[in-house]
């Protein structure tokens, strides 16, 4: 049996980390409590104990456990599960938990299978679900069901979890011996020393993983039995354990959270935040190209026209990209997201520009004023197009004053306001001195 498999808690109390939850007082601590289960949703990270809180529900209310994935099961299986569990009602008295793991994989129909027999109580409903429930479940579904977020392990439940590995692992044996430099594992004929930095490389390469964790130690104690090695520094960890990658999906909740500590970071104007959120999401596998993407979105919406510079650069840096590829181009990127953090902010034109969609989008098609049409032929220009039109060249300053561009009727609306940062103030000036001049021609 596989050491996490053995190390699967037997009770709540046993669980390590979701103190949020498991603890006296949270919620699961209460439903399990209360002797009456109820359906509900495990939504967290790969490796949070989502299963195990599910296998010590069915233990606790004595039920049948039926497990799905919906990676594997279709509607055949589903049919099977709810056959079960009417047996165990009809015939046996019993509750049933069913429990489908990734159950954001199941189509809409598929979930609404479930929806009479959790409503009738015939299966006490469980899902596991790494995804957004908010997005990826029925909201009928999500009706009947409690949700509960689970957290990734840190570093202090990570600790607890590695001693009891180590100590539950045959290589290392039955007892942890742990000094200030040092935890060691006891065997028959040797000791096993696992330096400190060593653990703390490991609980490093779990990101917060229970189940990683334990499956790393498992395979650091076949290596060390295998080598016959007395002491488990960081070079021997690295040279048998390959690196494992931050967690990162690129479809998924981690992807868009990351992207979006990026973009809120450099909004934010921290270069090292943004570099760090970067980095994050090269290591975990992100497309460059994506993140070229977006950050020339982050040029124009927030940065704008307070610094100009800002998308030249950054579409430079995607072309760089584009030609050198990863590693080297990646530098490139890394100098434009360093460069838009520190770059004057301003979301003047991105709200003007959806003030004037929004409004577009309510108004009536308003004609073109006859003045401002175009007149290439004599009949157009016999009907009054273009007539009166002042050519602004023309004018002092280059400026029509007065004029105005608009459809006949309609008033100014004055969305873009330049804020007083970077070229935006120049620009708030320059506008404030038009509108100055409009003002002086009007009788």
């Amino acid at each position: 049996m596989p050491l996490a498999e053995q190390l699967r808690p037997r009770t709540l109390v046993e669980v390590i980390g979701q103190e949020h939850l498991t603890g006296e007082g949270m919620p699961l601590a209460i439903a399990f409590a209360s002797g009456k289960p109820h359906s509900m949703i495990l939504w967290g990270p790969p490796g949070v104990g989502k299963t195990t809180i599910a296998r010590l529900m069915a233990h606790a209310f004595e039920s049948d456990f039926i497990a799905l994935s919906a990676v594997l099961s279709g509607v055949k299986e589903i049919r099977e599960a709810i056959e079960r569990a009417r047996v165990n009602r009809d015939n046996l008295d019993r509750r049933t938990i069913l429990f489908v793991d990734e159950v954001h994989r199941f189509n809409k129909s598929q979930q609404d299978a479930f929806l009479p027999h959790v409503e009738s109580g015939l299966v006490t409903f469980i899902g596991a679900t790494t995804e957004n429930p908010s997005f990826e479940l029925n909201n009928a579904l999500l009706s009947r069901a409690s949700v509960y977020v689970l957290k990734p392990l840190d570093d202090v439940a990570l600790s607890a979890l590695f001693d009891r590995a180590v100590d539950a692992s045959p290589a290392f044996g039955s007892s942890l011996v742990k000094g200030p430099s040092t935890a060691s594992g006891r065997t028959d004929d040797k000791v096993v020393a696992i330096e400190a930095a060593a653990k703390d490389k490991i609980i490093g390469m779990a990101d917060g993983d229970g189940r990683r964790l334990i499956n790393l130690v498992e395979q650091l104690a076949i290596a060390a039995e295998n080598g016959n090695a007395k002491t488990i520094d960081t070079t021997f960890v690295e040279t048998v354990l390959a690196r494992a990658a931050q967690r990162f999906d690129k479809g998924g909740d981690n992807f868009y959270d990351q992207i979006s500590a990026l973009h809120k970071s450099v909004r934010g104007s921290d270069p090292d935040a943004s570099l760090y959120w970067f980095c994050r999401m090269l290591d975990g596998g992100a497309d460059p190209r994506y993140l070229a993407r977006r950050m020339i979105r982050m040029a124009t919406e927030d940065i704008g026209l307070a610094d100009p510079r800002a998308l030249d650069i950054t579409l430079s840096a995607a072309d760089v990209y584009e030609r050198l590829g990863s590693p080297e181009g990646e530098l490139a990127l890394a100098e434009a997201i360093v460069y838009l953090a520190i770059a004057a902010k301003s979301n003047a034109v991105y709200t003007a520009y959806k003030a004037a969609r929004a409004f577009i989008a309510q108004d009536e098609s308003r004609p073109v004023p006859m003045h401002i049409r175009n007149a290439p032929t004599k009949l157009m220009k016999n009907l009054g197009m273009g007539k009166d039109y002042r050519y602004a060249h023309d004018e002092e300053e280059g400026y029509a004053a007065g004029e105005s561009y608009f459809p006949d009727g309609m008033a100014r609306p004055d969305w873009y306001q330049p804020t007083e940062r970077g070229l935006e103030l120049r620009i708030r000036e320059k506008l404030a001195h038009l509108r100055e001049l409009d003002g002086k021609s009007k009788p």
